[in-house]
């Protein structure tokens, strides 16, 4: 589901009681264990967590207008998305998150490229959310995008 929020918080009002919880909470999250350089903001329509133009003026190869995108969070129509662009392109941080997750949420990992999938919203795994979020900083982010 596509937004035109232009601020997390205009975006977090506009959802169902239920869904804007579950997204407030991962966004604590989120924003207790993100590295220091990475800015919080609305992108495609969802809450974007990114590179700012200031630390990499290059942008994101697809629109250099646009910063780059690390992570983004979403409540689609019939899940709660969060999207960690680390996870596409970090083999090691892959196997270490498919490994870690059943043990940490009690479910079993529903998963596209970069994409998690939480259609149930009750076990999501928060603690685990937060040790992903902090593992890669905005210089490893860089360097991993420009391989």
């Amino acid at each position: 589901m596509h937004s035109s929020a232009q601020h997390p918080e205009d975006y977090i009002n506009s959802l169902t009681e239920e869904r804007s919880q579950v997204i407030l909470k991962l966004r604590k999250v989120i924003l207790e264990n993100l590295p220091e350089g990475f800015e919080e903001g609305m992108n495609y329509g969802m809450l974007s967590y990114h590179i700012p133009h200031s630390l990499y003026p290059e942008g994101y190869h697809v629109d250099p207008k646009q910063p780059l995108p690390f992570i983004n969070l979403a409540a689609q129509k019939n899940y709660i998305a969060l999207y960690h662009m680390g996870l596409y392109s970090d083999p090691g941080l892959l196997e270490w998150f498919v490994e870690e997750y059943p043990n940490r949420s009690g479910q079993r990992l529903d998963m596209g490229k970069s994409c998690i999938r939480f259609k149930r919203t009750a076990n999501i795994p928060y603690q685990l959310i937060g040790e992903l979020v902090a593992k890669v900083t905005p210089g490893e982010w860089v360097a991993t995008y420009e391989r």
